[in-house]
């Protein structure tokens, strides 16, 4: 696959007329990064030029122009987010929807913008959906095999596990060893223990030689019976809540944890919480508690002087 070159044009090109590769690999923008950038790109202008490809459409007028984005997804955002009408970018010639999604996981793992599990779901796009081997995808992104092939890996996870690896609740070495233990039930306990204890990948790591068993090792941890009536009511329970719940009994006694991983899904299972229990007994009151505060914000992100919305690049200039 063929490079940008170092000496590539730079042109400026209209702002609305760039639209965003759905080849793109990376689906989370941190917003308060998006600001960072913004700040940056507002102080001392936009040093690095977008990478686009040009899109001719003919239609009853003339062709119709367009450019899609291969590379700058974050700057392209930042830029709008300034109102900024025209941004550097050089146009590249690209025919396949593979060399755009190659184009674009160089380009985000390089500058090390994918998380793991974006990384993951990239290289099993080019392998599932373009057909090439873990080899050939090592080869055209710089990697050893060895490294694609254990980022697959990370796919067979528990779909809340990757979340967390995608959130950066947990670290890549972590849940690579998770990936180790077979048992769910074992999976699921640890990390739930990671989340809540911190526990460090040494920590990990004397969790499974005290207890949990790896998949080399073809031991079980015993563990008592769940009466099935129980575990019946603790699915019905989490079906309800849409979170997870952690049951640890001990003869008759035990503990029941519920598991949340942000304000807005804590919100969630005590509305429900609150909304079964007056249903049943009548409208709860309680006193207001900081947990009335709890809530997060997501800010939205807020001259044509030619038919292709191109003119010529000039460096640029802080935008006063």
């Amino acid at each position: 696959m063929e490079h940008v070159p170092i000496q590539s044009p730079v042109f400026l090109i209209e702002v609305n007329k760039i639209k965003p590769n759905p080849q793109q690999p990376r689906t989370h923008f941190d917003e308060e990064q998006l600001r960072d950038l913004a700040n940056s790109i507002r102080e001392y202008g936009l040093l690095q030029p977008l990478v686009v490809t040009k899109i001719e459409t003919d239609t009853e007028t003339g062709t119709a122009v367009e450019y899609q984005l291969i590379a700058g997804h974050r700057r392209w955002l930042a830029s709008q987010m300034l109102g900024l009408e025209r941004v550097p970018a050089i146009i590249r010639q690209v025919q396949h929807d593979r060399e755009r999604l190659e184009l674009a996981i160089i380009e985000n793992v390089q500058r090390a913008n994918l998380n793991p599990i974006e990384t993951a779901r990239a290289y099993a796009k080019l392998q599932d959906e373009f057909g090439l081997t873990q080899r050939e995808i090592a080869s055209r992104i710089g990697k050893s095999r060895e490294v694609v092939a254990n980022s697959l890996r990370l796919l067979n996870l528990p779909k809340q596990i990757q979340e967390a690896l995608s959130q950066g609740k947990l670290s890549e070495s972590q849940a690579r060893l998770l990936l180790t233990i077979d048992d769910l039930q074992q999976q699921q306990h640890l990390f739930e223990d990671i989340l809540l204890n911190n526990l460090s990948v040494r920590d990990i790591k004397a969790r499974l030689k005290q207890g949990l068993k790896p998949k080399s090792d073809s031991s079980e941890l015993v563990r008592p019976p769940v009466d099935p009536e129980v575990l019946s009511l603790k699915q019905t329970l989490e079906e309800f809540l849409g979170a997870k719940v952690h049951l640890e009994q001990s003869g008759a006694t035990g503990k029941l944890t519920i598991s949340f991983y942000s304000p807005e899904e804590l919100k969630g299972v005590i509305g429900k919480m609150l909304q079964s229990y007056s249903d049943s007994y009548g409208q709860y009151s309680a006193p207001q508690t900081e947990s009335d505060t709890l809530a997060t914000t997501s800010p939205s992100l807020n001259d044509e002087s030619s038919d292709d919305g191109v003119t010529d690049y000039i460096p640029p200039a802080p935008i006063q």
